[in-house]
């Protein structure tokens, strides 16, 4: 039971916990979601410079923030102002990047599976680094290069350790979808063979071990088992990867941009890993996850033997995390965010899904209910990123808070958006 208000640690940098409201940035919540309505995401731009700079000044220059987690076109801008690159994985993340401004020298290619489009636009824009992931991509690179070109790129190594966290953002064990097994000697084949295409520079070697990750021993471990490589190679770059862990509820506790750098750093420094090698990272949740609240208002409670029912307007199509990791938030009423929360409830959504949980055990104060708007933190990573239009719910607006401003950086969807790609009867064509 937790009967107290809102651990303040878990909310942005920028909070003020008035007696019935809550500021961010400067600006009022309840102001928000009357102003644009709920569900919200509402993202304080000052955390997200705060945790930017610091992974670039922890890390070595290009450092890349996992776009992965949260992107628009003022999210890659914020970034890049702050010192960071931008990796992304997919065309779409591409083209979102560049339509936002960023340059390709500012930008890192990732991908399992790159579609020969996805690489031909990659080699064509001249970026900074190609993550090469798989042998079949290493023959497709040898097709489109020529004596006119040049591709920097980095080796996608799978150390073979297992991190812990949930098994399905695992990454660097062997039986994985990512990278080339460093056990086997793909890893060190896959190198020479990159080498010996010409234009291309092979300057390191990546590895990411997983999501969420609380312990750095992981990562010392990780590092452990691919320093022979590195001394080896003759590496310039050695990048680590993602995956540093937030605190999302109460009793939780994460290590700093900073802890992890340090850690990094001090372990690569004991295996004998050359301090002339850049030794950089790709952090996301780390950035954008204790930036961003969610704001949704109750539109009925339903009592039950077991339990009692709040349900929002919001649900799994906003934040399908709890629904894929089984994973943990709190929540707590912005008109009354110094209450106790005395009250237990289950936070659902309004799909058509007995399993659309938002928090399966939440608390609140007794006298939160119907009208009222309620906010989860730490809901700035993989949230709006991973939302959908499940039932043919229109996703939720972005805005960003500053300084007592707020500024939408992705609008509402409207009912006309989810028609946008019907085609009419008439536009179909008889291919048999």
């Amino acid at each position: 039971m937790s009967d107290q208000p809102i651990a303040r640690y878990l909310l942005p940098d920028d909070t003020a916990l008035l007696e019935n409201d809550v500021h961010i940035g400067g600006v009022s919540l309840r102001q928000l979601a009357q102003t644009y309505g709920t569900p919200l995401f509402v993202y304080d731009e000052q955390t997200l410079r705060q945790r930017a700079r610091a992974a670039a000044a922890s890390f070595s220059p290009g450092t890349a923030f996992a776009s992965k987690s949260f992107l628009c076109g003022a999210m890659a801008r914020l970034v890049v102002e702050e010192g960071l690159y931008v990796d992304v994985a997919t065309g779409g993340e591409l083209d979102v990047v560049l339509r936002a401004g960023i340059e390709p020298a500012r930008i890192v290619v990732h991908g399992n599976n790159k579609l020969p489009e996805e690489l031909d636009r990659a080699i064509a824009l001249g970026v900074h680094r190609l993550v090469v992931d798989n042998f079949d991509e290493i023959a497709r690179v040898r097709e489109r290069m020529d004596s006119g070109r040049t591709l920097d790129c980095l080796v996608r190594v799978t150390p073979g350790v297992e991190a812990h966290t949930h098994e399905f953002v695992r990454t660097g064990q062997e039986d994985s979808k990512f990278g080339f097994s460093l056990a086997s000697g793909a890893a060190e084949a896959a190198m020479n063979a990159l080498a010996q295409i010409p234009g291309v520079r092979v300057r390191g070697v990546h590895f990411h071990i997983g999501s969420q990750i609380f312990d750095g021993g992981g990562f010392e471990e990780a590092l452990s088992l691919i320093a022979e490589l590195v001394r080896r190679s003759g590496a310039e770059e050695l990048c680590v990867g993602g995956g540093l862990g937030v605190a999302y509820v109460e009793g939780e506790r994460a290590m700093s941009i900073e802890e992890w750098a340090k850690g990094v750093r001090t372990a690569a420094e004991r295996l004998g890993i050359d301090p002339a090698v850049r030794i950089t990272a790709e952090p996301g949740r780390a950035i954008v996850a204790q930036a961003g609240v969610t704001l949704y208002r109750v539109g009925t409670v339903k009592d039950v033997p077991q339990r009692r029912y709040v349900a929002v307007d919001g649900g799994m199509s906003d934040n399908p995390r709890p629904v894929l990791y089984g994973s943990g938030y709190e929540a707590f009423d912005i008109a009354q965010p110094l209450s106790r929360r005395t009250q237990r409830v289950r936070i659902v959504g309004r799909h058509c899904e007995s399993g659309d949980v938002l928090i399966d055990e939440a608390w609140l104060p007794e006298s939160t209910g119907v009208g009222s708007v309620l906010a989860t933190p730490v809901t700035g990573a993989y949230g709006y990123s991973m939302a959908s239009n499940y039932n043919r719910v229109v996703r939720p607006a972005v805005v960003f808070v500053h300084e007592g401003r707020a500024r939408v950086v992705l609008r509402r969807e409207t009912l006309d958006d989810l028609v946008r790609l019907e085609v009419e009867p008439e536009g179909s064509s008889d291919l048999g």
